[in-house]
């Protein structure tokens, strides 16, 4: 055992030093002209995200979480509507369901980790769900078509949680131009991160003009509130540093994209490899491993005893949570949850550290 090696889960330091010249830069203006919150720099950072997605418009907003609030409020969800969502995500998926005062219905997932299509609730044609909810999760997305065309059956509004999917791509099209709103979270540890929180959506102007009310206090112009919003804004700041980031996020992706390829290759016979979707290019927001069964809480162990940090994507599903709980049973989500593990894979991570985690988990299982 090397006890000299620690290797974080994520290491973000060396991403900004990459473009750490024209971050402080662009900093040391907002404050030097203490310009702060909404205007011209924002506004160039929104049409920066939709040169990039491909989206008619971007409304930039405080959080991912504050992204799906608006996003369900500017399509009209609210009490009495029931929302299909997964509940194998982040809790704030559901979260911002409830915060409308919807009722989330929970599907289970499939081999890609995403909403199962072939097992939606039974419903009634004449009334189907006000909206589903679909999660891009670990970066990578459903089947859109598909989903869509049963969305268009039924007149089903569709938001699309890419929390963890920027830069990902579907049929050769980048997320963020594919259904009615998308939903991006820019948290420091996403693919593309801000320094603090911030998000997105994107999506048709008419829609997306709705969510730059929601996001502050529910106005059209600085004495007019025609609905009770929130203040969701982004700052500046942040949205600086996130446009500074984009000039390099497929780049990044590239790199990341490799590390994954080596886990792949070189642990397929010892765990179960995350699986690409024939029509995704997938982004790696993280990389899961499941491992045989009852053996990951173990393998963490052993990986923490040599250095090696990791994570698990989720350990308990929503829909069993205190908060959420509302008695379904999904089989394969909550058997994921706990066999699942994510291992380090951002960009800069060192092939030799690398080397070294392969070697450990290989390791574990031999023994």
């Amino acid at each position: 055992m090397n006890q000299n090696i620690k290797i974080p889960f994520v290491d973000l330091y060396p991403q900004y030093e990459e473009v750490q010249a024209e971050i402080d830069m662009a900093i040391a203006d907002i404050i030097t002209r203490s310009d702060f919150i909404t205007g011209p720099i924002v506004d160039k950072f929104e049409k920066a995200i939709c040169e990039y997605t491909g989206a008619q418009d971007c409304a930039s907003i405080g959080s991912g979480t504050n992204a799906l609030t608006c996003a369900l409020k500017a399509l009209d969800i609210g009490t009495g509507d029931e929302v299909w969502t997964v509940g194998h995500t982040f809790v704030s998926t559901t979260e911002a369901i409830v915060n409308v005062n919807a009722t989330p219905t929970f599907v289970d997932i499939d081999q890609y980790y995403h909403m199962d299509f072939d097992q939606l609730p039974e419903f009634n044609p004449d009334c189907p769900p006000a909206a589903i909810l679909f999660v891009d999760l670990y970066g990578q997305t459903p089947d859109i078509d598909r989903l869509k065309k049963f969305a268009k059956k039924y007149k089903i509004k569709l938001i699309e949680d890419a929390a963890q999917s920027f830069g990902a791509e579907y049929k050769g099209k980048k997320v963020g131009n594919l259904v009615d709103l998308t939903c991006f979270s820019f948290n420091p540890v996403k693919n593309l991160g801000a320094m603090g929180d911030a998000g997105a959506v994107t999506g048709s102007k008419k829609l997306v003009d709705k969510v730059r009310m929601y996001r502050d206090h529910g106005r059209k112009t600085k004495f007019e509130y025609d609905v009770v919003g929130y203040n969701a804004r982004i700052d500046n700041m942040q949205a600086v540093i996130v446009q500074s980031k984009l000039k390099h996020i497929d780049k990044w992706l590239r790199q990341k994209r490799e590390v994954c390829r080596r886990y792949t290759e070189q642990l397929s016979n010892v765990v179960t490899c995350p699986e690409e979707a024939p029509w995704a290019l997938h982004s790696y927001y993280v990389y899961v491993i499941e491992t045989p069964k009852g053996t990951r809480d173990k393998l963490q162990r052993s990986l923490k005893d040599r250095g090696i940090a990791t994570n698990i994507h989720y350990k308990f599903p929503t829909h069993k949570t205190k908060a959420f709980n509302d008695g379904t049973t999904l089989p394969r989500t909550e058997y994921i949850c706990k066999n699942i593990l994510s291992l380090p894979c951002y960009h800069t991570l060192p092939q030799h550290h690398q080397e070294y985690i392969i070697t450990a988990i290989k390791e574990f299982y031999a023994n």
